[in-house]
């Protein structure tokens, strides 16, 4: 299998990506902030960051943006998604599970019942890793026996070295989980990844989230967005990669996957926010593509 790139180049050496920071802060706010039911009920979140600590110069600015609660219902739901699909993957059979680029996933951690048979690794650079381990420990958080660490340098690593390396079975069906990352990676890198998930057994899946080229968001949305990539950018993490969503489905398509599926804006609206009075609206610039070998 080829190397595969999953992280950003610039990313911060002595912790987790600032802007993958947020997304953890954003899933810890839902927890007091909006209403019940709860998108995606994420009680290790808050244990795991400061709410607070994002009021900076940094992410400040997207925290408070008048878009901040669909960005924050975005953030949700691609997680509520993944994990959703990979509830279907469990029923017919899959028992593994790669989180690439994990940062501040906490779904290990928070495991449901019909998790427990599954295997789970949780990809990212080393750095990152330990400070996420160190945060765990600060919050007397256990490891689960069925997670393992996939320490992995992007630039230098071969994923399916490192996963190897580590238990995992790469001739078995497998969910991938890929969120928040492709924004950062050139789509050689991106196409690289997607041909790695390929050569696994049929069946196997990849849920990932991709933003949309900057001139197709427009208003509110589009401030929000073109203020994100400027941030993200300024703390050393650009967006290199953006898709119209149909390009990309055709794409998923030619390269072979059997099955694929665009949850757009709409079908978002309609699983996950139909009847709520909070105000939560499915976000536009960023959606979500499940592909199935």
């Amino acid at each position: 299998m080829s190397r595969a790139r999953i992280g950003t180049t610039n990313m911060q050496k002595t912790r987790p990506s600032r802007m993958g920071e947020l997304a953890a802060i954003m899933r810890a706010i839902h927890q007091t902030a909006d209403d019940e039911p709860k998108i995606l009920a994420d009680p290790i979140a808050p244990r795991l960051v400061d709410v607070g600590g994002g009021d900076d110069d940094e992410l400040g600015p997207l925290l408070h943006h008048p878009f901040a609660k669909q960005w924050r219902a975005g953030f949700l739901i691609r997680n509520r998604y993944a994990e959703d699909c990979l509830a279907e993957g469990v029923a017919r059979g899959i028992r593994q599970h790669a989180i690439l680029g994990a940062g501040l996933d906490t779904f290990a951690f928070r495991q449901p019942t019909w998790a427990k048979p599954i295997r789970i690794y949780e990809v990212d650079h080393p750095a990152t890793q330990r400070w996420k381990r160190d945060q765990l420990a600060a919050a007397a958080i256990a490891v689960p026996e069925n997670l393992a660490f996939v320490p992995m340098d992007f630039e230098r690593d071969s994923l399916a070295e490192s996963l190897r390396k580590n238990g995992f079975d790469l001739g078995a069906q497998t969910f991938f989980s890929w969120l928040g990352v492709t924004q950062y990676l050139s789509q050689g890198a991106i196409a690289q990844t997607l041909e790695f998930v390929l050569a696994f057994p049929r069946g196997s899946e990849i849920v990932f989230s991709f933003i949309l080229p900057f001139a197709t968001v427009s208003g509110l949305e589009g401030d929000a967005l073109a203020k994100a990539a400027d941030q993200s950018k300024q703390v050393g993490e650009p967006w290199l990669s953006t898709f119209n969503p149909e390009d990309l489905a055709a794409l998923l398509r030619a390269m072979g996957f059997s099955i694929v599926v665009h949850m757009t804006p709409a079908d978002a609206q309609e699983r996950y926010l139909k009847h709520r009075r909070d105000g939560m609206q499915a976000r536009r610039g960023e959606q979500l593509m499940r592909a199935i070998v």
